[in-house]
C-alpha cells in the first residue's frame, strides 16, 4: 500500500518495506511473527502500529483502527537490547515529526522501562493514559509490573502500572526463545485478559526467528491456540526480494572448535580459558571483528582477561553493567574496527536483536534455537565470502558448567551441529525442541497478586519464578559513598546507578568478599548491604534497613552497597572480588524512596482548600473520562469517587498534621505550604497531644462515603466507589488492618487501622454542590463476616474483584489516582482558578 510505503520511507530512509512489513500494517494483528534475523522486525511492527493508529507520512492522521491499542509495549529479554531499540524508535518518530514528551498533545512519547527511571518514579508515562506511547523495557521490569510486583519502583505505584499494561496495550514479545519462564507467563496473561476481560482492547504478539506455535500452548491459552493463531511468515514475494535473499543465503561455514570444555575443576576451567583464547587469536583476522559467545558471565570475564595480550581491541558485553558503561560499550561496537581488528566477548545478551556483525564467530554449545540466533551475528548482511563459525563442544559430565541450559537440550543441539556444515539461514534445519518446563501462572495466582499488602514479615510474594530461570539476573545493586553518613536516609537510586546481577553472585560477594575486606579495616562494624523498607523508620517515608546476612537478600530487591567494599569494574561490570572503591555513577536528582506516608505525586508545596481540591479532582476526572471516551457506567463510579476522595482530610489529625488549626474559617485544607513531614496528631481537652502515626486520610474518606455518600445508589456501586476512594494512594486496597508501629487507642476495645480510630468524627463539609453533615467513622467492617456495617471490607473487595476482574478494577483505580495527580499539578501551577 502506497500510504504505508511513504510512512516507512520517511521513518527509516529505506526505499521500500519488505512485503511482510506491509502486511503487518494493513491486516489484522497476528499472534506469531516468525521472521529470520536481520529482516527488520522491530521497524515492521513499530511502524505498522503507527499506521494502524491512523498515522501517515508527514504526521497526517486519519481515524485509527479501533483494534490498535494506544500503547505499544516492546518486551525484550535483555537489557542490552533496550537502549538500542529506544534509539531506533526515537529516530523513526523524530523523522515523522511525532516524537514528544508525556502529555504533549498529538505527539508520541517513548519511555524506557528498566527501573530507576525518573519518569517511572514520578509516574510521568502512567499519568497520561489517553496519549499514544511506546514503552520499551526488559521482561523483568515489564512482567513484574504486569504481575503487580514491579521491580525497582515504589510498591504504591504498582496498581497504576498494572492497569495501563493490561488495558489498551499491544504487547510485542521479541526473541521469545530467550524468555524462559516468562514465555508461559505471557501466554497465561493473554489468556486471562481474553477470558476475564479488559477495560480497553489489548493484544499480544510473539516474535522470533525460531518460534514454534507449540511453545505458546499453556493450560489457559491452549483453547485460544486451538481456535487458530494468526502466524505471519515470509511468503514467496518476500523471498524474491534481493535484501531477503542476500541475508537468507549469506555463506557461513560451520565446524567444531578444537577447544572443548571437559573439566569442571578450577584447574580445568583455567586450561579451557587459555586454550580457547589461543584458538580465538589464531582465527582472528586483523581489521575485522571476531565475536565469541559463552554461556556464563564468569567465563566471559575470565576469557576477556585471557585475551589481554592481543593487539586487537577487546570488548566485553553482558547484562551486568551499569547503563553508562554499557552504553559506551554499545557505541564502541558500532564503530569500525581499527587496524588490528576487534574481539568481542559476550554472553547470551547478543542473541536477541543486537545489531552486531562478525566475520568469525565462536560459540559455546547451546540449545538449537539459541544457536540459530547466535549464527545470525556472523556475516549478517552477506558481506563476506569466507565467514566461519566454530562451535565449542562440552562434555556431558561437566554438570553445572552447562548451565543455564539442560544436558538434554545441549545433546540435541550437538546432533544438529554434527549434521550441519553450513549456518546460512536458508540451510538450517527448523527448530523442533519443546519449550522447557517451568512454573505456570494460574488464575488463582493472578488474583492473589492483586493484593499489594506485604506479609507480616514485610515481604511480598516472589514472582521471579514466573519471569526468569533460577540463577539469572534477579537483583539490582547500586553503590554509594556511605562513610560517615546515615545510610537509612539515602535518596532512591537513579537508573544510571543500577546494575543487574544474579542473586547467587550478590550473595557470594556479600558472604565471601566483604568480611575479608572488613577484617583489614579494624573496628568496622556495619551491614553487608541495605534494602528499602517502605514501613521502616516511620510510616511517613520509610527507610533503608540493614542486611546483616547474605540470605536476607531476595529476588527483585534493589540493594544499596558501600562503594568502599568494591564489587564492580568499569570494563567487566559486576565482579565479586573486585577491590573497591567503586566509581560512583553521576546523579541528577536527590529524592528519597517512597514510603508509606509519602504523598509524592500530590504534594505541591502550596496551600489549597479542601473544597477547591475536591472540585478540581472531579473536574479532572470528568475531562479524563471525555478524553478516553469512557462508557457512562464507568463514569458513574469514577466521578463520585474523585469528588469524595479526600474528604477524610477534614479529620483533625490531618489538619494539624499539615500545620493548620481545625475549624479555621478558611479551611479545611487539602494542601499545605508546610515544608516538613506531616505530624499527624489531635489535641485533647487537657491540651495533651494524641499521636496518630501512619494516618491515612483516604481510609477516613472511604468510611465517610459509606456513612454519608450516595444513599440512593445500589450497594455494589457504593462499595465500588468506596474502594476507589480508599485505593487512590495505593496504601489501602484489599486489606484493612493495623500496621506495625501504630499507636493503639487507650481503650483496647476500640478498633483502629492506618491511624484511624473507630469513633473519630469528621466535621460538616460543603464541596462541589454537596453538603456532608458531621459524620462519625466506624470500623466494624474490619471484622470478618457480616456485622453492623454489613459485609466486611475483605468480603466487599473480594466481590468487586470477582465481578469486575483485576484488569478493569485496576483501570478504574488508576484513573482516579491520575485525576488526583493532574488536579494537584494544575493547582501547583496556579490552574483551576
Amino acid at each position: 500500500m502506497q500510504d504505508f510505503t511513504s510512512l516507512f520511507h520517511q521513518a527509516t530512509a529505506l526505499k521500500y518495506p519488505y512485503p511482510y512489513q506491509t502486511r503487518l500494517a494493513t491486516e489484522p494483528w497476528p499472534e506469531v511473527v516468525h521472521i529470520p534475523t536481520g529482516l527488520g522486525k522491530t521497524a515492521g511492527l513499530t511502524l505498522a502500529w503507527l499506521y494502524q493508529r491512523g498515522i501517515r507520512a508527514d504526521g497526517v492522521r486519519v481515524a485509527p483502527n479501533p483494534d490498535a491499542p494506544r500503547r505499544l509495549i516492546w518486551c525484550l529479554p535483555m537489557r542490552v537490547l533496550v537502549e538500542q531499540t529506544v534509539t531506533n524508535v526515537r529516530t523513526w518518530l523524530h523523522r515523522l515529526g511525532l516524537l514528544g514528551e508525556s502529555g504533549e498533545t498529538g505527539k508520541i512519547a517513548v519511555h524506557t522501562v528498566m527501573g530507576g527511571e525518573p519518569d517511572l518514579a514520578r509516574g510521568a508515562w502512567a499519568a497520561h493514559p489517553e496519549q499514544e506511547a511506546i514503552l520499551i523495557g526488559t521482561q523483568d521490569m515489564l512482567l513484574s509490573r504486569a504481575l503487580m510486583r514491579g521491580y525497582g519502583m515504589s510498591r504504591y505505584q504498582w496498581p497504576v502500572h498494572y492497569a495501563l499494561l493490561h488495558n489498551d496495550a499491544l504487547w510485542v514479545f521479541d526473541e521469545v526463545q530467550l524468555m524462559g519462564p516468562a514465555l508461559p507467563t505471557t501466554t497465561q496473561l493473554e489468556a486471562f485478559r481474553r477470558d476475564i476481560g479488559t477495560a480497553a482492547p489489548s493484544h499480544s504478539v510473539w516474535v522470533s526467528a525460531t518460534l514454534r506455535n507449540e511453545w505458546l500452548e499453556t493450560v489457559d491459552f491452549r483453547p485460544h491456540c486451538k481456535t487458530g493463531l494468526k502466524r505471519l511468515e515470509l511468503d514467496e514475494k518476500d523471498r524474491q526480494s534481493s535484501g531477503v535473499h542476500a541475508r537468507a543465503y549469506a555463506p557461513k561455514t560451520l565446524q567444531a572448535a578444537t577447544t572443548r570444555l571437559t573439566d569442571g575443576t578450577q584447574k580445568g576451567h583455567k586450561e579451557y580459558i587459555q586454550s580457547l583464547a589461543a584458538e580465538i587469536l589464531s582465527a582472528h583476522h586483523p581489521g575485522e571483528q571476531t565475536l565469541v559467545i559463552v554461556n556464563r558471565v564468569e567465563r566471559a570475564q575470565a576469557l576477556y582477561d585471557a585475551l589481554a595480550g592481543s593487539d586487537a581491541e577487546r570488548l566485553l558485553l553482558h547484562a551486568r553493567f551499569r547503563p553508562a558503561e554499557r552504553s559506551a560499550l554499545e557505541h564502541r561496537i558500532q564503530e569500525t574496527p581499527g587496524t588490528e581488528g576487534r574481539i568481542v566477548v559476550a554472553t547470551q545478551a547478543v542473541e536477541a536483536g543486537v545489531d552486531l556483525d562478525s566475520r568469525v564467530l565462536f560459540t559455546e554449545l547451546a540449545p538449537w534455537a539459541s544457536l540459530v540466533q547466535r549464527f545470525g551475528r556472523c556475516n549478517r548482511a552477506g558481506l563476506f565470502e569466507n565467514a566461519q563459525i566454530r562451535w565449542i563442544d562440552m562434555a556431558e559430565e561437566v554438570g553445572s558448567l552447562a548451565l543455564p541450559y539442560s544436558a538434554e537440550a545441549l545433546a540435541a543441539a550437538r546432533v544438529q551441529l554434527e549434521a550441519t556444515p553450513s549456518a546460512s539461514p536458508g540451510d538450517l534445519p527448523p527448530v523442533t525442541e519443546p519449550r522447557p518446563l517451568s512454573q505456570v501462572l494460574r488464575r488463582r495466582d493472578l488474583l492473589e497478586l492483586f493484593n499489594t499488602d506485604p506479609d507480616l514479615s514485610g515481604f511480598d510474594v516472589d514472582v521471579s519464578p514466573y519471569i526468569r530461570d533460577a540463577g539469572t539476573p534477579q537483583v539490582q545493586v547500586f553503590w554509594r559513598d556511605l562513610e560517615g553518613t546515615d545510610a537509612a536516609d539515602e535518596p532512591a537510586p537513579e537508573r544510571g546507578e543500577l546494575c543487574p546481577a544474579s542473586i547467587t553472585q550478590v550473595r557470594a560477594h556479600l558472604t565471601k568478599n566483604l568480611p575479608a575486606t572488613r577484617r583489614k579495616a579494624s573496628g568496622r562494624d556495619k551491614p553487608l548491604a541495605w534494602r528499602f523498607d517502605p514501613l521502616g523508620g516511620n510510616h511517613r517515608e520509610g527507610a533503608w534497613v540493614r542486611i546483616r546476612t547474605a540470605e536476607e537478600t531476595r529476588p527483585g530487591q534493589t540493594l544499596m552497597l558501600d562503594a568502599a567494599d568494591g564489587g564492580y569494574d568499569l570494563e567487566q561490570g559486576f565482579l565479586p572480588g573486585a577491590v573497591g572503591p567503586v566509581a560512583l555513577a553521576p546523579r541528577q536528582r536527590s529524592e528519597a524512596e517512597e514510603g508509606f506516608g509519602s504523598e509524592r505525586m500530590t504534594a505541591i508545596g502550596r496551600r489549597v482548600t479542601l473544597r477547591k481540591h475536591l472540585s478540581d479532582v472531579a473536574a479532572a476526572m470528568t475531562a479524563l473520562a471525555e478524553a478516553l471516551d469512557l462508557p457512562q457506567a464507568q463514569r458513574e463510579a469514577l466521578v463520585p469517587a474523585a469528588r469524595w476522595h479526600d474528604v477524610g482530610k477534614a479529620h483533625e489529625a490531618f489538619q494539624r498534621g499539615i500545620g493548620f488549626i481545625p475549624d479555621s474559617p478558611d479551611g479545611p485544607w487539602a494542601k499545605s505550604d508546610h515544608g516538613g513531614r506531616p505530624d499527624y496528631h489531635l489535641v485533647q481537652a487537657d491540651g495533651s497531644r494524641e499521636e496518630r502515626p501512619g494516618f491515612r486520610h483516604e481510609l477516613a474518606s472511604a468510611l465517610a462515603w459509606l456513612e454519608a455518600g450516595g444513599p440512593e445508589l445500589e450497594p455494589a456501586l457504593r462499595d465500588r466507589i468506596a474502594y476507589l476512594i480508599a485505593a487512590h494512594h495505593g496504601r489501602v486496597r484489599l486489606g484493612l488492618r493495623a500496621l506495625p508501629g501504630e499507636k493503639e487507642p487507650p481503650d483496647p476495645s476500640t478498633l483502629y487501622a492506618r491511624g484511624v480510630w473507630a469513633g473519630d468524627r469528621l466535621p460538616a463539609l460543603e464541596f462541589d454542590g454537596i453538603r456532608m453533615e458531621p459524620v462519625q467513622l466506624r470500623l466494624d467492617l474490619m471484622r470478618l463476616g457480616t456485622g453492623v456495617q454489613g459485609p466486611s471490607w475483605a468480603e466487599r473487595t473480594r466481590r468487586l474483584l470477582d465481578h469486575h476482574g483485576p484488569f478493569r478494577l485496576a483501570w478504574e483505580e488508576a484513573l482516579v489516582r491520575i485525576a488526583d495527580w493532574r488536579a494537584s499539578r494544575e493547582e501547583q501551577q496556579g490552574g483551576y482558578q
